[in-house]
Order: C-alpha cells, then structure tokens, then sequence
C-alpha cells in the first residue's frame, strides 16, 4: 500500500477551510505540512472538514465523484432494481469488472477510501499533540476514528466475501493499517477487519461522550453517524442484536421526513438526514456530480438522454395509496417503445404536466424517476449517506434474523411506512419467509437510487435477477441478466494490482 498511501498522505490540506468557497482560498496540498496542520485544533478541524470534501471530490475521469460514484456504478447500476439504457456500460452494469484486478473500476473504490484511511490516521496520530482544549482533541479524533470506521465498513463489502460466506471471518478481510506507515502489511482476517471496526467505533463513541461536543452541519460526523455506521457494518458481519441495538440509537434524533419531504427532491437534507455530503452552486462539480448523473431535472446530457429508471417489477409491488409509486413514472395505458422505454407522446406530455422542472430537452421513458432532483444546475444538491429510515429497516431485519415476534418486525414496517405517511393503509400481517420479502421489498422501495441495491443483493445472498420486455420486465436485453451469487467471485472484488504490485506483503 506504498503508493497510495503516499498519495493520501497530506491530502489534509483539502483542509478546505469549510464547506463553502473559502476552502478554495487554502494553500495547495503540497505546501501544508503536518506542522501547520496540526498546529492547533482550529486547523485540525478543518482536517476533518477535508474529509468530509473528500467524499464529493473529482478523481481521474470525470464520473469519478467521491462518494457519489460508490452509489451509482456499485450500488445503483450493478443492482436489482435500477435501469438505465446504456448497453455500452454493460460490464459495469453486469459486474463483469469483479475479477479484473487490472481495471479502474475495481481500482477507485480501494483507492477513494484508502485515501480516506490515510488522512484519518494523521489525524489520530497528531491530535493528542495539538494545541487546544481536550474537548476539542477528544471530538477531533472521535471523527477520524468514524471516518476510518466508514471507510474499512464499505471497503469490506466490496472486497470481502459475504459474513455468511466467510467461515465465521476466517478468509481474507482488508489491509487494517492504523498508523501513518506505508511498509508491506497483509490482510486480516474478515473477523479481525469486523473487530477493528467496532474497536474505532467503541472508541469515537467514548470520545464523543468526553467531549460533550455534538456537530453543528449535517454533512458533519457525530456520535450518531458513528451508530448509524455500526449499525450497518453489525447488520454486514450478521451481528443482528448489535445491528439492532445501534440502529435504535442512531434514528433516536432524527424523525422521518414528512409527505412532503420525501417529495421535495432529496436534494436538500432535512430532519431525517444521519449523515450527508454537501453541495452547493460555488462548489459544484458541475456535470460530473452524483446529481448530474441522476437528478431527474438536470440539465446533464447522463440525465436528459439517459433518465434513470425503477425496475418494472419493482414498481409493480409498490401500492396504489403508497406516496411513492407517484415518484416513478407509470405508463398507464400510453404507448412507449417497449425494447427501451422511451415514451411516446401522451406519455411525454403527461410526465411534463406532472413534473414541470424537467429540461425541454428531456427524452421521458417509463418507469422513470422523480424522485431525486437536483437543487441546482447541472447537478448541485446535497448528498444523503445515512437516514433515519435506513435504521428502521435494519432494525427490522435484525429482529427478524433474531427470531423475535412478528408483531415486533411489523411493527416496525407499519411505523416507517403507515406512522410517516408514505402509505396510511399500509398494515403488515405477514409472517415466516413471507415476512422476510416484506423487508426486503421496502427496503429496495424506500432505499431506491441511494446506492443500496447491489449490497443488498450481496448481504442477502439472493441472485440479480433483470427481465427484459419479452420475459415480462423492462430492462434491455444486453443487461436482462442473472447472477447468481456464487458467480464473480461471490460478487467480490479482487485487491487492486496497485496495491499488489506495492505490498510485498500481498505476493
């Protein structure tokens, strides 16, 4: 890990004053030294701001943005439930990438969050030094420490087999480096990478605590965002009682966006928001931001040309009374070209009279979505990474894993679903495998085009399963696959070349 590791280090001075234009007022990255960066803890918060600047970065090519490229082209793309019409990125979309140790797209992920890792490490090695209050230094490093935790969580459901998969953690986990070394060092186990998980996640949460700190931007990492993430990497390795326990703790603050929230474009956070990414008119990364590839009233050409979509099938489950079936395009009885969902003219004029803020230019096709919009163009919009009804839904999968009382599962479905209005007849009766479908079902529905599907997919072990029009669903032919989970590598990702042919720990 030599190189990357040496391209991370320093990259503090993204140190990016705020999360407004100031940050572009910094010195360059390579004319901050650790010494002015940990002189005080005034400049090692913005330490960690660049963190959070960080996840909404260009990197390389321009659909390289940080966080947001995780959701669309991992997450989004390679899924169950998301279409697009882009047969050209079949490989990405039909994760034929897995086993190419060679190829940018198995490389960017180690890449972004080992970059991640680096800079959180330097700040947990140097904030115990720095000049300011304890309070300062202990919520200071209690934030690395969740970043570094975020970073090792999402790594490890790439580049790791399946909890179920793995022997109890015996196979391959990631390479744990903790300190600002950049020698060879071999991977740790699955269990291991798991324990140091929660190790940082212990420790952010005793540190938050001392500190009596609490944040004051959303796009900023607290105590809660620490839960929310230990209640995700929990729910990964199959720790259900964990999973359930933090999932109660991270949403304890944050109550569910209302009706007319959920509508207003998930461009701008709200109440509901965990955690997030900033975004703003003076800080865009114009057309190759995660908005500008998927905000349905972008000007971007990834957006009015190619419109992203929910799988029919998926739209077929959603109820009539539920608000969200109106977020997706139904095409009724108008005509649309069957093979690739462009829609025709009553189709067109019905999806403009209905949502007047789509571009002139827009092609409409069927099943598409309106429910993430951009707050500006091409793409500018705050990014959400965790929301309170995420830990709902891991909450009822860990009670149901856990074998506890039906009632208490549906419970918990009737209050995300029915109590928050996005459906007020939804009641849940079902029980057994029944009641397991229920979750998995209003997970793919309340998670749409976050960047859940894909891992979903691989934590459940359950197969990609896309239906072209002729088999009764609406993607096309050249991505109406089936994966089976045994397939790719158990949809793992080989360790990047690069850190390979650096880490003579790896050969």
């Amino acid at each position: 890990m030599k190189n990357i590791y040496k391209i991370g280090l320093l990259s503090l001075a993204l140190f990016a004053g705020s999360c407004s234009k100031d940050y572009l007022e910094t010195q360059p990255t390579d004319q901050v030294s650790d010494g002015t960066v940990f002189e005080n803890t005034d400049n090692a918060k913005m330490a960690v701001n660049g963190l959070a600047k960080m996840m909404t970065m260009q990197y390389w090519s321009q659909g390289l943005n940080g966080e947001g490229t995780i959701k669309m082209y991992y997450g989004n793309y390679a899924g169950n439930n998301f279409y697009v019409n882009l047969p050209g990125w079949s490989s990405v979309i039909n994760s034929t990438y897995n086993e190419r140790a060679d190829v940018l797209y198995d490389y960017y992920p180690w890449y972004y969050y080992y970059k991640l890792v680096a800079n959180a490490n330097a700040i947990i090695a140097k904030i115990d030094g720095t000049a300011g209050t304890e309070a300062d230094k202990a919520f200071i490093k209690a934030q690395a420490l969740t970043y570094r935790a975020y970073s090792f969580t999402m790594l490890a459901q790439l580049y790791c087999y399946r909890w179920q998969d793995s022997n109890n953690g015996s196979t391959d986990g990631l390479v744990v480096r903790l300190d600002q070394s950049t020698g060879d060092m071999p991977l740790s186990t699955l269990a291991d990478t798991y324990k140091q998980i929660y190790a940082d996640l212990d420790q952010a949460i005793d540190l938050y605590t001392k500190s009596g700190k609490t944040r004051s931007k959303f796009y900023e990492v607290d105590m809660s965002v620490a839960q929310a993430i230990y209640a995700r990497a929990a729910l990964n390795r199959q720790d259900y009682p964990t999973a359930e326990t933090y999932a109660v703790k991270a949403r304890a603050n944050y109550p569910l966006m209302s009706v007319a929230e959920y509508k207003d474009g998930f461009a701008t956070s709200n109440q509901e928001w965990i955690w997030g990414s900033f975004g703003a008119s003076d800080e865009t990364l114009y057309y190759y931001s995660y908005h500008a590839y998927i905000g349905y009233n972008s000007s971007a050409s990834a957006v009015r040309t190619y419109p992203k979509c929910i799988s029919k099938e998926l739209y077929n489950k959603i109820p009539e009374t539920d608000i969200r079936k109106g977020l997706f395009l139904d095409p009724k009885t108008d005509n649309y070209t069957t093979a690739t969902g462009v829609a025709g003219s009553a189709m067109k004029s019905r999806a403009f009279a209905a949502f007047p803020a789509l571009q002139s230019n827009a092609t409409i096709y069927a099943y598409m979505q309106f429910k993430i919009g951009v707050a500006d163009q091409p793409g500018v919009g705050n990014m959400n990474h965790f929301r309170s009804s995420e830990m709902y839904l891991i909450e009822a999968e860990a009670k149901y894993f856990q074998n506890k009382p039906a009632t208490e599962v549906q419970q918990v479905l009737e209050s995300l679903t029915k109590t928050s209005g996005r459906d007020a007849s939804y009641t849940c009766t079902k029980t057994g495998t029944a009641l397991l479908d229920e979750i998995k079902t209003y997970r793919a529905l309340e998670l749409w085009g976050e960047g859940f599907d894909w891992f979903d997919m691989k934590r459940w072990n359950d197969p990609i399963i896309r239906k072209d029009p002729s088999q009764g669903g609406n993607f096309l032919t050249a991505l109406a696959v089936t994966i089976q989970p045994s397939e790719r590598n158990k949809w793992t990702w080989k360790i990047p070349l690069r850190e390979s042919d650096y880490n003579g720990a790896l050969e």
